[in-house]
């Protein structure tokens, strides 16, 4: 049966589960789920037969929460032979299309999953090599569906495809980044990650000049300010503790020692960042002052959450952020995503439209 399959950080199942049923629900599809805890995915099944790719096409995992990663399947395949599990991979993937783009073979990021992507890493020449020969690989046609073979074990999978257009550009829906060896923390890779998820290339270059100003709320010891000052733009780190010296260093940091909450720039700035342990509602209503109050044109800003009703808690931070803005006349656009290099959290990006 046709369904669509959707990867998630594990733990985060029924997140990822209750948000793909709201969708479908909006779209006024139907439809029931099936994620068992800590697996790191989601089989979502629609009772109306042939809409999974146009529901698929709707909600992509660019613009979901908690789904990294989402493409069709016309099902699970059992009891793969060992001697031959190529062939009738390629006959169900040929059911669905007749050209691909790309051919991902993938697992669930789980640790019990790791030695299974070693094999799927291996899968993957014998497979792509008779789908060539095959004559269904153009790698030239950046329209064409991408091939999706996703391993449960060595001997069951989900074949399928999504389109580039409206699936994750990431093998696995995870941008692969090192860690810089002079950063303050590791938590740079979330301000980094979150650029590339919500910024697309041309954004980015626009959005992240030299010159630009930013304000970091709870910079120490400094990664999301490293991350500004590698790009040539001054910042505000505003934090008690201390800040990595480096930084202070490069003559573009300022280190105020007060508290985030009632701090306020002394003018107008291009990024206000955020990653406190804080309650969510309080950094998400932060977040939405800073804009209506004109101090910034964007921020991105993580939400630590609860450990039961987190996809609730998002929601209720949408709507307080919906109701600020909507009172202070600020037209927005507002994204959250739980990034791979998030825990228990979310990220946010704000921004105001001109």
């Amino acid at each position: 049966m046709e369904c669509l399959i959707a990867y998630c950080r594990a733990g985060f199942e029924g997140e990822c589960a209750a948000e793909l049923q709201a969708q479908a629900t909006e779209q006024g599809l139907t439809g029931y789920a099936r994620a068992k805890p800590d697996t790191g995915y989601v089989v979502f099944t629609l009772y109306e037969t042939g809409t999974s790719q146009s529901l698929a096409n709707q909600i992509s995992p660019l613009h979901l929460v908690f789904a990294r990663q989402l493409f069709v399947s016309h099902g699970l395949l059992k009891d793969l032979p060992i001697t031959d599990r190529v062939t009738p991979i390629v006959a169900a993937l040929e059911s669905q299309c007749e050209q691909f783009s790309e051919i991902w073979v993938e697992t669930a990021d789980t640790n019990e999953s790791k030695a299974l992507l070693t094999f799927c890493r291996k899968f993957s020449k014998p497979l792509r090599s008779m789908l060539e020969q095959r004559g269904k690989v153009d790698s030239g046609n950046a329209t064409a569906p991408r091939a999706h073979v996703f391993f449960l074990s060595s001997v069951a999978a989900y074949p399928g495809l999504s389109f580039p257009s409206h699936s994750s550009p990431w093998f696995m829906g995870i941008p692969r980044l090192r860690c810089p060896s002079n950063a303050p923390s590791r938590a740079t890779l979330k301000l980094e990650e979150a650029w590339q998820v919500f910024l697309t290339p041309k954004q980015r270059q626009e959005r992240l000049q030299p010159g630009m100003q930013a304000v970091d709320l709870g910079a120490a010891p400094g990664g999301w300010t490293w991350q500004f000052v590698c790009r040539g733009i001054r910042t505000t780190a505003v934090d008690n503790g201390a800040i990595a010296p480096l930084l202070l260093e490069s003559g573009l940091v300022e280190h105020r020692q007060t508290d985030a909450f009632r701090y306020a720039p002394r003018h107008f700035v291009d990024w206000m960042v955020c990653d406190m342990v804080e309650q969510p509602r309080r950094v998400a209503q932060l977040a939405a002052q800073w804009l209506a109050k004109g101090w910034c044109r964007q921020c991105i800003f993580n939400l630590k959450l609860p450990m039961k009703k987190r996809y609730h808690e998002v929601h209720i931070c949408s709507v307080f952020i919906a109701e600020t803005l909507n009172r202070a006349g600020i037209p927005y656009e507002l994204a959250f995503k739980q990034l791979y290099h998030d825990r228990e959290e979310v990220t946010g990006y704000l921004h105001r439209i001109e």
